[in-house]
């Protein structure tokens, strides 16, 4: 389960209504957007991670007909 299952049972035990626990939920993320957009603009780039695929060798494709 994500975030949001834990979340639900505090929203619930808290006696918050189930209609607005996506809105409590996004406005507790708003810090950490903010933060991401200003570290974006702070050097203009998209945040995102180093990739390098580190996995097996490619292997043989096989058509979904053949499995």
């Amino acid at each position: 389960p994500n975030v949001d299952f834990y979340a639900a049972s505090v929203y619930g035990y808290l006696g918050i209504p189930t209609d607005i626990f996506t809105t409590v939920f996004a406005c507790s993320r708003v810090s950490g957007w903010t933060a991401h957009v200003r570290e974006q603009y702070a050097d203009n780039r998209l945040i995102r991670p180093d990739h390098a695929y580190v996995g097996p060798d490619p292997r043989q494709w096989t058509p979904i007909i053949e499995r």
